[in-house]
């Protein structure tokens, strides 16, 4: 449905987005994550058209960002981080003003109007002024308008910035349900937002991909090793030793001890699950199991971890740092 190659836009000797390229399948929501100033907004405005590329190519739905521009436009919409609202029109007004621009049909456009107010409800505002609307209404206003001509694509640019922890779970609720019906690509530097929202992850730092997978696949594929947290009840035996003998696995660390209770990371070769085996050991030991669970580095860690190896890698080379 997306597809980027080798796109690159420079500013003079500063090269904002450098060489990216990737995918986006029909009806998936793709987590576009950096921190700020990697280059997130810059790839978003020409996806939609809004500026040029300085090298690359970009397809939208089926069409070339820049050899077929509108046909492209009439496929996207386009959520920018600031919704383009005009604070003097209602909600009503604005919406069908906007369904005039994206060239609803007249006989479609009362329909389509409370369509979308349904689907981001926001039907109780419809009569109220754009001025005078909540910073979550306004964002939701904000989706309604990228909605209105019923899109293959949406490209939404930080949907949740400024909101309170409640409309930030209603924002991220309704993404959700647009899944399927529309491919979305939703960018943000907010961590928890990917992993409760998006199928896959890009990661872009100073304009380039470091990583392309699924929340789960990243988490699992930087700590390399296999880890499990243990927490048994031992009695006050040494139960480090005992794990520590069993085939795979690498080593063992406590990790806290709550009286009787302790916990250990045990690492093991990559690739091997020796689940049952620490539960057979813990079993036939006679202590209590208290817990186990695999152990995965957390979104952040990943980001961290990402984002600081490409800024490492970059700042040796002087003139490769100035374009990144």
């Amino acid at each position: 449905m997306i597809e980027v190659q080798h796109l690159t836009k420079r500013y003079g000797p500063f090269t904002a987005v450098n060489d990216l390229s990737f995918r986006v399948e029909r009806g998936e929501i793709l987590g576009f994550l950096g921190p700020n100033g990697a280059g997130k907004t810059t790839t978003m405005r020409i996806l939609t058209g809004y500026m040029p590329a300085t090298e690359g190519q970009a397809v939208v739905a089926g069409y070339n960002v820049f050899e077929q521009p509108l046909e492209a436009k009439r496929r996207t919409g386009y959520l920018p981080e600031t919704p383009p609202l005009y604070p003097d029109m209602t909600v009503r007004d604005y919406l069908t003003f906007v369904s005039k621009i994206k060239g609803v049909p007249s006989a479609d456009r009362t329909q389509r109007i409370k369509t979308v107010m349904e689907k981001t409800r926001i039907d109780d505002m419809a009569a109220r002024l754009c001025s005078r609307l909540s910073k979550g209404y306004k964002q939701r206003v904000g989706l309604a308008q990228a909605l209105i001509h019923n899109p293959d694509v949406l490209i939404l640019d930080e949907p949740t910035a400024g909101l309170d922890p409640k409309q930030i779970i209603e924002t991220r609720k309704l993404i959700t349900e647009l899944a399927g019906d529309h491919t979305i690509v939703l960018s943000t530097h907010i961590l928890p937002e990917v992993s409760q929202t998006c199928q896959r992850v890009v990661i872009i730092a100073k304009g380039r991909v470091v990583a392309v997978d699924t929340p789960d696949n990243l988490t699992a594929h930087l700590r390399g090793n296999e880890t499990m947290y243990l927490q048994v009840d031992a009695d006050g035996a040494d139960a480090a030793v005992a794990l520590s003998r069993l085939s795979g696995v690498s080593r063992v660390e406590e990790a806290d001890r709550r009286g009787n209770a302790i916990g250990y990371e045990v690492v093991s070769e990559q690739g091997r699950d020796i689940r049952r085996e620490l539960s057979n050991t813990v079993v036939s030991n006679g202590w209590g199991l208290l817990e186990l669970r695999p152990m995965r580095a957390s979104l952040e860690e990943v980001f961290l971890s990402l984002t600081t190896e490409e800024a490492a890698a970059s700042a040796p080379a002087g003139e490769e740092t100035e374009h990144a």
